[in-house]
């Protein structure tokens, strides 16, 4: 006997771990930088070097690099800025994990707080979440019949599954210049930039993968001048970048994970020797899963007239796309300054953070649940303190709607910023509007009892010839024919033709004859 096998391939993870560690360290100033007397604003990053498995453990070694701005009174202008990273090599328990398997590693900043121990250090206190994990790709093997069909009667069952074609890391780069408008001053140092990425959409067409959408770039600098007084720039640079991936169609299903790991501006002369053109550099991590979807007609049950058919089965696993559903949150809200804050004279920059942090089945979809981090930079009315900060924290809450909401899902939820706003109603009060984008790929797990292979026995002849030549039957409310024809020594198509049917389905209350066949 040859049982004919089908294969869909898919993707699972098969160890993960978080971890939240603290990060708190000392950070000398560097002589070339200015006194601190104040921090106004910072900023940090994750960036992960190296990633090493072991049996039971996994170490990452990467760094936290950290940005400030603040206030000095040496330097003119009296505001100045400062970059520094903060090492660190952490190991992370995970049960199950093998030295020689791959591991991916990321994280993010839950907390961050720098603090100037005196003019010349800081205290840098971070508390970070780490993410390591171990994925792995499974051949499932399913049976879809059996070759021979002459002595056997088979039952097939339709089912509806995603098989991977695609699994994918890559990093995805762009450079763009953006020249200063003739509006401007040229540029002495750049003392604070926000780059943020706005409208993120992910294509696959012509075996590529594809990023598209916006960068926001807002400039705080000091001008090349005596005065050295501060000027600040705001443009947007259209995002277009791409890998190649190998996928063929628009009919797949995809998902594209980006996740920005650098995002770096620097300025350089134009062709006069002035410093008026600011280099962008991006590089985006992608990660890529494409899935097609497929009919499979596969092996339900089986046996024979002749001998003892015995399935041996094997559970299996296979996934099927349940929804694919992308949701807005609109967020707007009333930003007011503290009374001993200075007053806005104009904002420079609007920077927003998007963080997840509940995802909850309910009866009819997911509910999603979070918060907005926005932070505005601005000029202020007090030539003393010429630059301000504010910062705010808006909660957000979203339900994604699933038709056919089953307990057996399985879902990827991405989120991020699509679009943030700051409008000046007066000095001390903004209106702050956001759209939060939430990104949902839910999966049904199906579990398959598969018939791995068969085995055979003698009939029992004894109880074969004891059991009932013929059977008249009653037909309830969705009977099985299959089942009654098995159980009943016969087929489905001698059961039809005893019972001289046109239809396969007997009416309730119908009564069945049923002839054994020796």
């Amino acid at each position: 006997m040859e049982l004919r096998k089908v294969k869909i391939h898919r993707k699972q993870e098969k160890v993960s771990a978080v971890s939240q560690i603290t990060l708190d360290d000392d950070y000398n100033v560097p002589d070339y930088r200015p006194d601190i007397v104040k921090v106004l604003k910072e900023k940090g990053e994750l960036r992960f070097d190296e990633v090493k498995a072991g049996n039971g453990a996994a170490w990452v070694k990467g760094s936290l690099v950290f940005r400030i701005l603040y206030r000095s009174e040496q330097s003119e202008g009296k505001i100045s800025c400062l970059r520094g990273e903060i090492p660190f090599q952490e190991k992370v328990n995970v049960e199950g994990l093998q030295e020689y398997e791959k591991v991916l590693a990321g994280g993010e900043i839950e907390d961050i707080t720098i603090g100037v121990i005196h003019s010349r250090k800081l205290n840098v206190r971070a508390v970070v979440a780490l993410r390591v994990s171990v994925s792995e790709e499974v051949d499932e093997n399913l049976t879809a019949c059996l070759e021979d069909t002459e002595e056997y009667e088979q039952k097939t069952e339709n089912w509806e599954t995603l098989t991977l074609v695609v699994s994918a890391h890559d990093v995805c780069r762009q450079k763009s210049e953006i020249v200063l408008p003739s509006s401007k001053p040229n540029v002495r140092e750049i003392l604070w930039r926000s780059i943020e990425l706005r409208n993120v959409e992910s294509s696959i067409r012509d075996r590529q993968a594809s990023v598209s959408g916006e960068v926001l770039v807002s400039v705080l600098y000091s001008e090349e001048e005596e005065s050295s007084r501060l000027q600040w720039f705001e443009t947007t640079v259209p995002l277009s970048c791409g890998v190649e991936c190998g996928a063929e169609s628009d009919g797949d299903v995809y998902k594209i994970r980006v996740n920005p790991t650098q995002m770096e501006l620097e300025v350089k002369p134009d062709y006069d020797g002035e410093e008026r053109i600011l280099v962008l550099e991006l590089a985006l991590d992608m990660d890529i899963c494409v899935w097609r979807e497929q009919q499979l007609e596969l092996l339900g049950d089986i046996y024979s007239l002749k001998k003892n058919v015995i399935p041996v089965r094997k559970e299996r696993m296979a996934e099927k796309l349940l929804v694919k559903n992308y949701a807005k949150c609109r967020i707007t809200e009333q930003m007011e300054l503290p009374e001993s804050q200075e007053k806005i004279l104009q904002i420079c920059a609007c920077e927003g953070r998007v963080n997840l942090e509940k995802k909850e089945r309910v009866e009819n979809g997911i509910l999603a649940e979070g918060t907005v981090t926005v932070e505005l930079l601005y000029i202020t009315t007090d030539d003393n303190m010429p630059v301000g900060t504010v910062k705010e924290i808006y909660p957000f809450s979203q339900l994604i709607e699933i038709p056919e909401m089953e307990n057996s899902l399985a879902m990827e939820l991405e989120c991020g910023m699509e679009q943030l706003s700051a409008v000046m109603l007066d000095q001390e009060h903004i209106e702050i509007k956001a759209v939060v984008h939430l990104d949902l790929l839910a999966f049904l797990q199906q579990k398959i009892s598969n018939i791995e292979e068969l085995t055979e026995e003698p009939l029992d002849m004894e109880q074969l010839q004891n059991s009932p030549g013929l059977v008249g039957y009653i037909a309830g409310a969705g009977d099985d024919l299959w089942k009654i024809a098995k159980e009943n020594h016969t087929t489905i198509r001698d059961i039809i033709a005893t019972n001289q049917w046109k239809d396969t389905s007997p009416a309730p209350g119908e009564t069945i004859l049923i002839v054994k066949k020796v």
